[in-house]
């Protein structure tokens, strides 16, 4: 503690220590005022007017998530928010409790005045909150992305004081406000880094040094391109082979039957056929996100080309669970979802429309009408009950969510079902959404969840739609569900604190 500062002195004493302050306060502005700076005269007035309302933090969000990368995306969501918290509490709080006049612009250049002056009270600088907040948001989604937005965010801080509008101590205090929004955000909703799945159980695979005895099937109807060009550019040894949907599973088949290690580009039905034709063939799976929502592959840890190419060179990897379901003659794997109802008809409908219009907004339309349209609840008889269902939903593994981002895996090796059920009822639609809202904490007569090793369902109709990992089929009678434990080797980059020998085999 400062020895100016005495907390048992009497009051007069903390008067003059906070008079001097602000006479340090006023000095520094009036130098910084007379200072000439040559290459911020055109700039600096000019970035200050653009973070008005947020407009060039907005901007930057869009640049950021325009990369397509999924931690870039977090990024940009990231920093808005915290944006919104810390231009929230300035709103609310800031300039309510601290009423301080702004600086007089007599010792300012005309130069660099603002053409049109704020009228808010002066402390704390809410431009800097805002800069702050979406730079230290940025930063801890994504340090890289964080360091390319730093200069910027620093800049429109600084362009406060240059401009006139206010005192260094304003800044100063937004800048520490912006930060600590950041922080409070991240407390709310984690960041991806803090959500890492567990490391186990680990296993030995073969190390794969430039990629060699990988045979890469790429499926081109995702638009995996960029992805695959990117796999080639970390693992120039690798073999990869472009194919039609259609082609895949044939392709898949082949690419077996002379690889060390099989990997995949694509969506989730894509890396649904090659994780059957791995465990057919009993080798690792390399698995590199091409699709729209990627749900193994980002659960799994694996974002990028990078990534993937770091764990196949070290041979670093882990055994997941892989779900099975059987129904009549029909069989098949899911490594992420399995489902009854109304799902796999807004997924068939989605596909209709997904060609025309695109994926998002096939997926609204796709709602709206199913849950329009006039139908009756699917019947199937579980746990010794028949019951009519809106929904059945399996999860291949704990599906948790933070706040109110998306459901997503922690353990992929967990050992369990992931079971949530709609009830049937005479509104659908609001079950449906308040069992969404609701996830995993949910046990009422309209919905519930439970979490077992294996489900048997019977009484379903001939007919009846299910869909696994995106893909739509017809049940056959009885549906069983079930568990292969850690049956599948899959290549992850292991956490620093992973590194070692595996403990699994």
């Amino acid at each position: 503690m400062s020895p100016d500062i005495d907390l048992t002195a009497p009051p007069d004493a903390h008067k003059t220590v906070l008079k001097r302050l602000l006479a340090l306060d006023c000095r520094l502005f009036e130098a910084a005022a007379e200072r000439h700076w040559p290459a911020a005269g055109p700039v600096l007035p000019r970035l200050s007017r653009s973070a008005d309302h947020g407009v060039l933090w907005c901007a930057a969000a869009a640049a950021v998530a325009a990369t397509r990368t999924p931690r870039a995306r977090r990024a940009a969501v990231r920093g808005l928010a915290s944006l919104a918290l810390a231009s929230l509490t300035i709103n609310t709080l800031g300039k309510r409790s601290v009423r301080r006049p702004r600086p007089a612009l007599d010792p300012v250049p005309a130069v660099r005045r603002l053409s049109r002056q704020p009228i808010t009270t002066s402390f704390p600088s809410g431009h800097a909150a805002s800069a702050a907040a979406f730079a230290a948001g940025v930063a801890l989604e994504s340090p890289a992305w964080g360091a390319a937005v730093a200069p910027l965010a620093v800049s429109v801080a600084v362009s406060r004081g240059y401009t006139g509008v206010h005192f260094p101590s304003d800044v100063l205090a937004g800048a520490a406000l912006g930060v600590g929004a950041a922080f409070a955000v991240r407390g709310l909703v984690p960041t991806r880094a803090q959500l890492t799945p567990p490391a186990r159980p680990q296993t030995e695979l073969p190390a794969l040094p430039e990629g060699e005895g990988l045979v890469l099937v790429a499926n081109h109807g995702s638009g995996t391109a960029e992805r695959v060009q990117a796999l080639r550019d970390v693992l120039p040894r690798a073999e990869v082979v472009e194919c039609a949907p259609q082609d895949v599973p044939a392709e898949l088949d082949k690419a077996a039957g002379r690889a060390v290690v099989l990997g995949v580009c694509g969506g989730d039905g894509t890396v649904n056929a090659a994780a059957e034709a791995a465990l057919r063939h009993g080798l690792p799976l390399a698995v590199l996100p091409g699709g729209t929502l990627n749900h193994f592959a980002y659960d799994l840890g694996v974002e990028d080309a990078r990534a993937l190419g770091r764990a196949l060179e070290r041979g670093e990897g882990v055994r997941v669970d892989v779900g099975r379901f059987v129904s009549g003659g029909r069989r098949g794997v899911f490594l992420n979802t399995f489902s009854l109802g109304v799902y796999p008809e807004l997924v068939r409908e989605r596909e209709r429309w997904a060609g025309r219009i695109g994926g998002w907004p096939a997926g609204v339309l796709a709602a709206l009408r199913v849950l329009r349209a006039d139908r009756h609840p699917l019947e199937a008889e579980f746990q010794g009950r028949r019951r009519p269902l809106w929904l059945l939903f399996a999860g291949n593994g704990t599906y948790h969510r933070t706040a109110l981002t998306p459901g997503r895996r922690l353990d992929l090796a967990d050992g369990v079902l992931d079971v949530r059920v709609v009830h049937g009822g005479r509104r659908p639609a609001l079950r449906l959404l308040s069992a969404a809202v609701a996830g995993p904490l949910t046990r009422s007569p309209a919905h519930a969840a439970v979490q077992v090793g294996r489900l048997h369902l019977t009484g379903v109709a001939p007919g009846t739609l299910l869909a696994y990992d995106g893909e739509v089929t017809e049940a056959e009678g009885e549906v069983w569900l079930e568990k292969l434990p850690v049956a599948l080797r899959v290549y992850r980059p292991l956490p620093a604190s992973g590194a070692g020998r595996p403990t699994g085999s």
